[in-house]
């Protein structure tokens, strides 16, 4: 499931009436909360949920219209990734991801070993999620969820989400007003919602509870644990800044297409400081998150754990990127100054040309998502642009012109 933007990231979206609504925003609720909360309830009791856990949360199980509200309305504000990544990595996190790095250096040693995930991937969702823990939302994830559940939109997601919560309730691992979280459901410092809470979180600090909002041992266990159920693989690098050359073959970046390094070498790329890379078969994809002009990485298999945790490449290029810094690499290079950035009018106004012209862009909404991506490449190599699958305002005017 696509982890939503909430918590820290949220400035990254809006909540507004005029937002553009995703598939079933439209929807409407014909039966009443009470009704569906009975029927509700007793499913829960024949999948086996005890009356005590049910009991429990009982008086946090009531509807929230604003939760609906917030749901069908939120819609994403474009930021390319240099301005989301400076206003997400200011300079006190990075130096707070380090310093705790360091600070728990024995229970990432026990981590690693265990998980294979080292302790920069680890903190780094752990800083841009929470803060280090320290941002705390402040709505009952129970009544969340359980109004998202009631409302048709996403109903069976939540649905499930709903009785998993209550399976959290049953374990003993948290009680019904310690589940405080942001209005979509995301619970704990690393934000997992009920589902990935109850079949990923770990007791690492042995107090029989698998406690993510305060015990900083089950958070980074945890966590752990969740991205090697991503398929995260030990010893490997995500990402890693490079420097490419003018002349290179553009369609070839493309997180769908991947060549060994000894390839991206005879290609002319190289380590960000111009260093070669090392020439052996470990695969990896060109990432041009803001096209040919901008910064550029190699993307490896681990990569697409990121992705799996959120499906947005702005986040996850984030979240990766940070990681590499608190792993010791360098800031990046912001590439060749100013690069054109796309309103989320035009973005849409492209969308919409391109699907006229039978591309599938996803949802026509303003954000440039690996559809949109994918749909501008093949335009750039249908008009002789460099392929690069980053819309330009140059792409946009030759589409308006029909050209």
């Amino acid at each position: 499931m696509r982890r939503p933007l909430i918590g820290l990231v949220a400035f990254a979206w809006l909540t507004t009436p005029a937002a553009a609504q995703a598939p079933g925003a439209n929807c409407r609720n014909t039966d009443s909360f009470e009704r569906w909360l009975d029927a509700f309830k007793q499913e829960a009791a024949a999948q086996g949920i005890s009356p005590h856990a049910m009991a429990a949360a009982a008086p946090y199980l009531t509807l929230d219209p604003d939760i609906i509200r917030r749901d069908r309305g939120q819609r994403f504000f474009a930021q390319s990734f240099l301005d989301f990544s400076s206003k997400m990595l200011p300079a006190y996190r990075m130096q707070r991801g380090a310093q705790l790095i360091r600070t728990h250096a024995d229970i990432f040693s026990r981590i690693e070993k265990q998980y294979g995930v080292p302790p920069a991937v680890i903190v780094g969702f752990w800083g841009l999620e929470s803060d280090f823990g320290a941002s705390h939302n402040k709505l009952s994830v129970l009544r969340s969820i359980a109004t998202l559940a009631y409302d048709c939109r996403r109903s069976a997601m939540f649905r499930a989400h709903l009785f998993d919560a209550l399976r959290l309730i049953e374990r003993g691992d948290l009680t019904p007003d310690e589940m405080i979280g942001s209005w979509a459901g995301e619970l704990g410092q690393t934000q997992m919602m009920p589902s990935e809470y109850f079949k990923h979180a770990v007791d690492y600090d042995g107090d029989r509870r698998r406690d993510l909002m305060h015990s900083v041992p089950d958070v980074l266990a945890s966590t752990a644990n969740y991205l090697a159920s991503l398929g995260w693989r030990r010893g490997e690098p995500w990402l890693q800044e490079v420097r490419v050359p003018a002349n290179l073959p553009w369609d070839q970046a493309d997180l769908a297409i991947q060549h060994p390094r000894a390839q991206w070498i005879k290609w002319g790329v190289t380590a960000a400081d111009g260093r070669a890379l090392p020439s052996d078969d470990l695969k990896a994809s060109l990432l041009l998150p803001m096209g040919r002009l901008g910064p550029a990485f190699l993307a490896y298999e681990n990569f697409q754990a990121y992705l799996k945790w959120n499906s947005s490449l702005v986040y996850a290029t984030t979240a990766a990127y940070y990681a590499t810094r608190l792993a010791g690499a360098p800031a990046l290079s912001r590439g060749q100054g100013n690069i054109p950035v796309l309103s989320v009018e035009q973005v849409k106004d492209l969308q919409q040309i391109l699907q006229q012209q039978g591309h599938d862009v996803g949802n026509i909404d303003g954000r440039i998502g690996m559809a949109t991506r994918a749909a501008v490449k093949k335009t750039q190599i249908k008009l002789g642009l460099p392929a690069d699958s980053y819309p330009t305002p140059e792409l946009l005017q030759r589409l308006r012109r029909g050209s």
